[in-house]
């Protein structure tokens, strides 16, 4: 299975002060939803994999969060797209669980629920909790400069990133760059050449 786990306040949708908790405060941001579609149409299910203390903390109930949810995904239909599934961690900080990013639990549940290895999954988030999780689990980390909790645009990474980290505008050239490293790879395969394909996404992403 070609899974892309994706972060979701500040990666796919607006970030808010004090939690999205309606479906009204959802907003896709620019592109965001259109970068899902050519993945899903390059062959990529797409996974979330996000932060939600909001829930722990009463700010909104399950009910509230399906709603948003349906929202979300009533217009990636509308565009030919789709989330395959939103793992969610519902605790607040101090409750010392395991899945709340930088915590890799949510990205084991992922991996255990599609049988893949995470090695060779990429994840995408805009701040360190993201990278740092997705790092922990195996994945190769991405990083977006959007959101409230992004490095700003052309400014070193701070102290804490991994090396490894990868950084890009937003999740629209995120797929840009992933899926031309792919249809890259794919033709160094077809070519008989399986050591260069791999050398090429590894240079492109």
């Amino acid at each position: 299975m070609k899974l892309v786990i994706v972060d979701r306040d500040g990666t796919v949708c607006v970030e808010r002060e004090g939690y999205i908790q309606t479906p009204d405060e959802w907003e896709p941001l620019p592109g965001a939803l259109d970068a899902i579609a050519r993945l899903n149409h390059a062959g990529f299910h797409v996974v979330i994999a996000a932060n939600m203390p909001g829930l722990g903390r009463g700010l909104f109930d399950m009910a509230a969060l399906n709603a948003i949810h349906t929202k979300m995904a009533k217009q990636l239909a509308a565009i030919g797209a789709r989330i395959e599934a939103v793992f969610f961690c519902p605790h607040a900080p101090d409750d010392a669980c395991e899945c709340r990013k930088p915590a890799p639990g949510l990205f084991h549940k992922i991996g255990e629920r599609y049988k893949v290895d995470l090695k060779q999954v990429h994840a995408v988030g805009n701040s360190l909790n993201d990278v740092l999780a997705a790092q922990a689990a195996g994945c190769v980390p991405h990083l977006v400069l959007t959101g409230r909790h992004a490095p700003a645009a052309g400014e070193a990474l701070p102290p804490g990133y991994p090396t490894t980290t990868r950084v890009h505008a937003d999740l629209a050239e995120f797929a840009t760059h992933f899926i031309a490293a792919h249809e890259a790879a794919a033709a160094l395969m077809a070519a008989g050449t399986p050591g260069q394909a791999v050398a090429g996404v590894a240079s492109m992403l």
